[in-house]
């Protein structure tokens, strides 16, 4: 049922699992930037030099950006792994491949466990390194052809489906010239909402709440015309 779904911790730890969250790219066939973790220096080393440089080294859970590093070259992992280890506490840490030259699309979806809107689709237009709460974003997003967007709300359907959890949530992904790769799936509000749902002109929050309560996108569809609903 829908809405027991949307509560089930099975479905958020899915997203959240750094692991289980690269498993379950590979199984729906979607891309992520290479990535590894460790739990030890010694780890990150090898991580860092399986993954490529230059390679992101930061904690699995990350809040506000910081501690996080980039190592460069091979004289860089273990005095960066020291110290995102040391904030870490008992939590292993990610190593992940640094994208550049990327365009960052920014999703906020919809899902009733039928029908997916994606209400809003904007582009960070700051550098990477800033974090996306300080970054300014546009929306329609200016740098993303029409092909990326289609294939952004694809991938989007596909990421609300599996594991199927209703509401509101919210993609992020990073785009090199035509290759997709999929950041981070939040399976609940995101920083951007409120400004999607501003920009749109719909209550997205407060109708995600309903949905997770078991209503139906069909509903709210006076207020809720998707431009973009992935077939």
């Amino acid at each position: 049922e829908p809405a027991a779904a949307s509560r089930d911790p099975e479905a958020f730890d899915l997203a959240e699992g750094r692991e289980r969250f690269r498993l379950r790219l590979e199984r729906v066939g979607l891309q992520q930037q290479r990535t590894a973790i460790a739990a030890t220096r010694e780890d990150a080393i090898q991580a860092a030099r399986d993954v490529g440089y230059p390679a992101v080294i930061r904690p699995s859970s990350v809040l506000g950006g910081r501690p996080m590093r980039i190592a460069r070259n091979e004289a860089e992992p273990d005095a960066h792994a020291r110290v995102v280890l040391g904030a870490s506490g008992n939590s292993p840490i990610l190593i992940d491949g640094f994208l550049d030259r990327t365009i960052e699309p920014n999703v906020d979806a919809l899902f009733d466990g039928d029908m997916v809107w994606v209400a809003g689709i904007l582009e960070h237009v700051k550098e990477a390194g800033i974090h996306s709460g300080d970054r300014a974003c546009a929306i329609p997003p200016p740098a993303v052809p029409a092909t990326i967007l289609d294939e952004v709300c694809r991938q989007t359907d596909i990421l609300a489906r599996d594991p199927g959890f209703c509401g509101l949530m919210n993609v992020q992904h990073a785009v090199r010239d035509q290759d997709v790769f999929v950041l981070v799936v939040n399976p609940r509000a995101s920083k951007t909402a409120p400004v999607i749902a501003k920009a749109v002109g719909v209550p997205i929050i407060r109708i995600a709440a309903r949905l997770a309560a078991g209503e139906k996108l069909a509903s709210f569809a006076s207020s809720a015309s998707p431009s973009r609903t992935p077939s």
